[in-house]
């Protein structure tokens, strides 16, 4: 299976320790192509269906829902916690998650 960045994947989080978002859910892959392709680990940024507007969460449409994906509990994970590949951001929802991720860990 081919990751590219900016994929939404459905990826098994468990077992999480304290308040680390659990369960099987849709994240985003956040690391680059380069690294997804020769690494055995990549870096998401998990999704959520419940959420207030927060400065580091990124509404986004997906499966006909609003969600949100979570800026601020980015992860490292082995590839084989990915159940299945599940679509891709928009170039809109990218340049939004590009520009809060430099916001936030950049600037």
């Amino acid at each position: 299976m081919e990751l590219t960045q900016y994929q939404i994947v459905l990826v098994n989080l468990d077992p999480t320790i304290g308040s680390e978002m659990k369960k099987t859910r849709p994240c985003v892959i956040i690391s680059p192509d380069e690294m997804n392709k020769y690494l055995r680990t990549i870096v998401v940024a998990p999704m959520t269906t419940k959420s207030k507007k927060y400065p580091t969460r990124i509404e986004i449409r997906h499966d006909r829902k609003i969600g949100w994906v979570v800026i601020d509990q980015i992860r490292t994970i082995d590839k084989r916690r990915i159940v299945k590949v599940l679509g891709r951001l928009t170039r809109r929802e990218i340049n939004k998650v590009k520009a809060i991720m430099k916001e936030t860990y950049v600037d």
